[in-house]
């Protein structure tokens, strides 16, 4: 008798369970070697049990350079197609941005007045609203810069002044502090001796001749004149 058909169900037993898979593990591991052998295929076999144990046959050198290969050969026409839609969804981006750019290029042109012959009566009404509401923003926006920087210069006035009156109320105070300086030298200099003048009466003026000089001295001493010989010999106290 033959082998019953078995059901494929999860074993409730945790024994057979485990039985079960080491002995289906091992003939599926042994038919993947056959497979390579017999047939020169390149096998990989990955498998983890429930407790996350990992069994592995691979018939290349290397389990890395087959799981590559099969991701190349799997996901590779994935993206190629999905390259292929980000593609044509570009495409029709730059179409969008293109007719953008030129619908603003032509305002830029209609702005300057150039281009206006295509245009009608209701589209030129229009940018001469869209051209007067701008003129009056600008003008607005020039306005205050201006009005910003009179304000600054303002400001800029009245620190400046500011800093002259401190300088002039330094400079008024140094200078008051140099003049009392000085007048406290002034002050304190020693006065200098008045010259004396002779006196009309204390001192005669001299009297000289060819022949004689004579001394006169007003004064409480006795007075002494020097006189001439007879003989015109001068005494010998005068020589």
């Amino acid at each position: 008798m033959g082998r019953g058909r078995v059901e494929l169900k999860r074993i409730e037993n945790k024994i057979n369970r485990q039985v079960t898979f080491a002995k289906r593990r091992n003939g599926l591991l042994k038919k993947a070697y056959e497979l390579s052998v017999l047939c020169e295929a390149e096998v990989a076999l990955i498998i983890f049990s429930n407790r996350g144990k990992l069994y592995e046959f691979c018939s290349s050198s290397s389990m890395a350079t087959t799981l590559e290969k099969y991701h190349r050969c799997s996901y590779g026409a994935v993206e190629m197609n999905q390259s292929s839609k980000d593609s044509q969804s570009n495409y029709q981006e730059y179409l969008k941005l293109k007719s953008k750019v030129e619908m603003l290029q032509q305002s830029q042109r209609h702005m300057l007045g150039e281009d206006l012959g295509q245009l009608g009566i209701k589209q030129l009404d229009q940018l001469e609203r869209q051209l007067d509401t701008s003129l009056k923003q600008i003008r607005s926006k020039k306005t205050q810069h201006m009005l910003d920087q009179l304000s600054d210069l303002h400001q800029k006035e009245k620190m400046l002044l500011e800093v002259n009156k401190a300088l002039r109320s330094k400079l008024e105070e140094s200078t008051a502090a140099l003049q009392l300086s000085w007048d406290l030298e002034e002050h304190n200099l020693p006065q200098r001796p008045q010259t004396i003048q002779p006196h009309e009466g204390f001192f005669q003026p001299l009297e000289s001749n060819n022949s004689m000089i004579s001394y006169n001295v007003v004064g409480s001493e006795a007075e002494a004149e020097p006189t001439q010989n007879p003989n015109g010999i001068l005494p010998g106290w005068m020589l």
